[in-house]
């Protein structure tokens, strides 16, 4: 476990503590939900960009070319 110090303004302080959110569980599931919502801003942001950009869909050829080269790379790997 990691211990986290952080200041805060005295009011703030008693505020949270009376309403019992400075719980060590109550602090971890507040950080969790802020995660969660920061991952989920992030993929909308990569889904704009992609949509704005989009990446061309690969062709059957390449797609079996790309198949080839893992298949040799893993009989090299195993010394097949």
């Amino acid at each position: 476990m990691t211990t986290v110090q952080i200041t805060l303004p005295d009011d703030l302080a008693k505020e949270l503590a009376e309403a019992g959110l400075l719980e060590p569980p109550i602090i971890e599931a507040l950080l969790r939900d802020r995660l969660r919502a920061a991952h989920v801003s992030n993929l909308g942001k990569l889904r704009a960009a992609l949509r704005a950009d989009p990446v061309e869909p690969m062709t059957n050829d390449e797609i079996n070319g790309e198949i080839q080269v893992y298949r040799a790379e893993q009989r090299r790997a195993s010394g097949s």
